[in-house]
């Protein structure tokens, strides 16, 4: 239960990539720092001051560029590639004690995966914001988001699992809604 609670630690906190890369990251390194989580031998240096330097520095600047649309919007996209490397970082530093092939399968897959999709989702909600002129209500979403998920994921770990169970539901639930809907449109409205 221990392996499958931490990597769905690591498969939440990839997810919150998504919203904001540096965030998760820096909040990681942070309880690391203050001992309040133990992550996997080999990533301790998360909690390192030039990792927390740099990781606050990039979290700073990535908010400020967020409530720019023009410039958030293509941050968004060039920082998929980065998202994707952030959430293999965070969950393969909470799985380990198992054969490093499977872990770094768990982490490249499931965590990359993840933390692309999210990511790639949020840059189409962005998209979508900014010509309906709500660009900063969403950053501000994403800041909370990206913020409170993983800290409460360290306070309550219990948490990781239902944020990981949740947020599939929760979007196959709304693909299938949008997907009805437009089935049952009349067909003079589509044009």
């Amino acid at each position: 239960m221990e392996m499958i609670l931490a990597i769905c630690i690591g498969l939440a906190l990839s997810a919150t990539v998504g919203f904001r890369i540096f965030t998760p990251l820096f909040i990681t390194g942070v309880f690391e720092r203050v001992d309040w989580i133990t992550v996997t031998e080999g990533f301790s240096w998360l909690g390192s001051t030039p990792a927390l330097v740099a990781f606050g520095a990039a979290t700073i600047f990535e908010i400020a560029v967020n409530y720019i649309p023009a410039v958030g919007s293509i941050m968004k996209v060039i920082a998929t590639p980065i998202a994707a490397i952030a959430g293999i970082l965070l969950t393969a530093s909470f799985i380990g004690d198992m054969n490093p092939l499977l872990e770094w399968s768990i982490a490249i897959i499931g965590g990359g995966g993840i933390a692309a999709a999210s990511h790639a989702a949020v840059t189409g909600v962005k998209g979508v914001s900014e010509t309906a002129l709500l660009s900063p209500a969403v950053a501000v979403v994403e800041d909370i988001t990206a913020t409170t998920v993983p800290i409460a994921i360290f306070l309550v770990p219990v948490l990781a699992i239902v944020f990981v169970v949740l947020i599939p539901v929760l979007i196959f639930t709304l693909y299938n809604k949008r997907k009805r809907r437009k089935k049952n449109r009349n067909p003079v409205e589509r044009f």
